[in-house]
């Protein structure tokens, strides 16, 4: 595999080591994913679980999307796989979905939650509300869950990629 990552800096302020954090996790996912063709990534290789590592994609995709859109600056877009009839919609796959496809959206989604946060501070609070707890999240409180969630992932990544094809590593 090839080292797609940056390491984030051990000596970087709160909010530069937040961002390198969350770069690198998401660096990691598309690491996992490196080399693999569409239907190994849509492949869900621990059974009975209905995961693949294209589905992983999708799934951050709206994450990204839901966090740095609809909750940061309260621009609800919708989903780009689920709904109301499919709530795990970006999980369940056919063989029209692509690598290319998932990846240019995920990045996408990538690129408008990085502008939506340069216009907010660490303690900045979003302009929506989280829907479980009802406050609005801090900036911070939005970087420190997103790091969460996509380690959370990329430890089911790390299983899923072993599975398909024996490659493994951090």
């Amino acid at each position: 595999m090839t080292e797609l990552r940056s390491e984030p800096s051990v000596t970087a302020g709160e909010r530069a080591m937040l961002e390198g954090w969350l770069d690198y996790h998401r660096q990691t996912l598309a690491l996992k994913c490196e080399g693999l063709d569409d239907d190994q990534l849509r492949t869900a290789s621990v059974p009975p679980s209905q995961l693949s590592l294209l589905g992983l994609v999708r799934h951050m995709a709206e994450v990204e999307r839901i966090w740095f859109r609809k909750v940061l600056v309260d621009d609800d877009q919708g989903p780009i796989y689920f709904s109301e009839a499919d709530p795990d919609g970006e999980f369940h796959l056919t063989p029209a979905d692509t690598w290319e496809e998932a990846y240019g959206t995920w990045q996408a989604e990538i690129a408008v939650a990085r502008r939506n946060a340069e216009g907010f501070a660490l303690d900045d609070v979003a302009k929506a509300a989280h829907r479980r707890s009802g406050e609005a999240p801090s900036l911070r409180w939005l970087y420190t869950h997103m790091i969460e969630e996509y380690a959370r992932h990329n430890g089911h990544a790390d299983l899923l990629r072993e599975r398909i094809d024996g490659v493994t590593g951090y």
